[in-house]
This record gives structure tokens, C-alpha cells and sequence, in this order.
């Protein structure tokens, strides 16, 4: 995905001006930033649920706003922070929404449909609970079916805003370590919001440092993470540490 000369304005007040970045294809990156630093505003234009003002997004060569909408979501699923679905819904029904794009006028359910929906639910575990209501789900079993949904799209591009906000800890983590498997396993590329600096680093092949519709920095976390970066950006003093198993550790010390 390449985003070349971007500009975007809320009620006519410049926000984003002017921004260059080019996301490599098969990684997974996560965009970084306090809040109103313009990283969901970002995401959204990702996600053409926002219209530039001007500039261009490029995905596989194609302006994103030349597109047709199911062309785009053959290509881009977006999984967002707050999902809404009747809760009476079945895991198997949700998922099954992912083939939306595939399907044309009057035609009916087929062997590839059904073959995407089941490779969903297999990829992120939910094979089990295919027949379950979203209602007898935890949170984090939901966020697994949103992103059920999404694979089963079929698509080479996975945009997730905030995925792990309204998670504990264990189910961060789980949701994580599937998007971290599914890049792994099905070349899929993830374009991510984050909060949490040491999840990002963890988890992610490159970094988007955001602040005030700016990109402050960009790159590889060993290669732009610093104490440095961390007090321009968030304001606060923070110790960078290299463990062994963890990799790099950011902890925070004061503001």
C-alpha cells in the first residue's frame, strides 16, 4: 500500500497535509500515536471510510478511490474497535457475511463459499463454537469472530483498529498472537492500531509514530524506538531495556 501526498481536513481544519508513506506488502505494521495524533483518522482513510481531500492511496497499484466498493473488499478487510451484530447471531452466520463480496445477484450459496467460511472459523479457532450465539461468548472469542469475518473474505489486506482495547490482558494477547499467525501462515498483510508501545514492538515487522496528523517516525521497532521518541511523542521519560526472551522492553518512569 503506498500513500502518496495525503490531505485530510475535519470542518475545513487541516489535519493530515501532505503524508508519504509506503507500507510493505506481507508484514504486519502498526500505527502509533497519543490520542489525536491521526492515527485512527489514518486507518479510516485506509479504509476509504474517509475521502481525502487530496493526494492518493495506492493498494496493488489501484487508487483506492477509483475502486469499486466490492472490488476494494475483495482485496481490504476492516476489522473495527466496537463491532455491533444481534447477539442471537451464530459464530457460523457472522463469518458467513465475509462472502458478501464473492456473491452476485441471485446467485446461491456454493462449495467455495462454504470452503472460506470453514477455513475462517479453523484459522482462528471457532470451529467449536460455530453453532454458539455471540451472546454465550466472551470478548475475546467475539473480536475472534470479527476477524472470522474478515478472513473469510478472502482478502490480501487485514486493517484492525484498536483490536485489543476493551480485551484483558489474556485475551490481548490471544488476539495478538493470531493476527501474528495469520500474517505467518496466509502472507496476509495487517495494517494495525495499537496503544500499548511493548505490544506494538512485539508484534509487529514496522512501526508508524504518530503525532499531530504527522508521521514522526517510521521503520523497524529496534531501528526507531527510543527514549527519545517516546518523551517527543507521549511526553513521558521512559527506560529501554533488551531482554533476552521479551525482546525490547519499554518501561516508563516518570513525565
Amino acid at each position: 500500500m503506498d500513500i502518496c501526498e495525503l490531505s485530510f481536513s475535519y470542518s475545513k481544519n487541516p489535519f493530515i497535509d501532505d503524508l508519504q508513506l509506503s507500507i510493505k506488502k506481507g508484514t504486519i505494521t502498526t500505527i502509533l500515536g497519543p490520542n489525536g495524533s491521526g492515527k485512527s483518522t489514518l486507518l479510516a482513510l485506509m479504509a476509504r471510510n474517509l475521502t481525502p481531500e487530496s493526494g492518493q492511496i495506492f493498494l496493488d497499484g489501484d487508487a483506492l478511490s477509483t475502486m469499486q466498493a466490492k472490488t476494494l473488499a475483495k482485496k481490504l478487510a476492516v476489522v473495527y474497535q466496537q463491532n455491533q451484530a444481534p447477539l442471537d447471531l451464530t459464530v457460523r452466520k457472522l463469518t458467513a457475511y465475509g462472502r458478501q463480496p464473492h456473491r452476485k445477484l441471485l446467485s446461491g450459496w456454493n462449495q467455495a463459499d462454504e470452503e472460506a467460511v470453514q477455513q475462517a472459523l479453523e484459522s482462528t479457532n471457532l470451529v467449536d463454537k460455530a453453532d454458539a450465539s455471540l451472546s454465550a461468548l466472551s470478548g475475546g472469542e467475539r473480536q475472534r469472530v470479527w476477524i472470522a469475518m474478515a478472513l473469510a473474505q478472502q482478502s490480501d489486506f487485514l486493517l484492525l483498529d484498536e483490536p485489543t482495547t476493551f480485551l484483558d490482558v489474556f485475551f490481548q494477547i490471544e488476539t495478538l498472537e493470531l493476527v501474528k499467525k495469520l500474517n505467518a501462515t496466509k502472507s496476509l498483510t495487517v495494517i494495525m492500531v495499537l496503544h500499548d508501545l511493548n505490544q506494538a514492538i512485539r508484534y509487529s515487522d514496522a512501526l508508524i509514530v504518530m503525532k499531530n496528523g504527522k508521521v514522526v517516525k517510521e521503520g523497524s521497532p529496534n531501528s526507531i524506538m527510543d527514549a527519545k521518541l517516546v518523551k517527543e511523542v507521549y511526553g513521558i521519560d521512559v527506560v529501554i531495556r533488551h531482554d533476552t526472551e521479551a525482546g525490547l522492553v519499554i518501561l516508563p518512569i516518570g513525565i
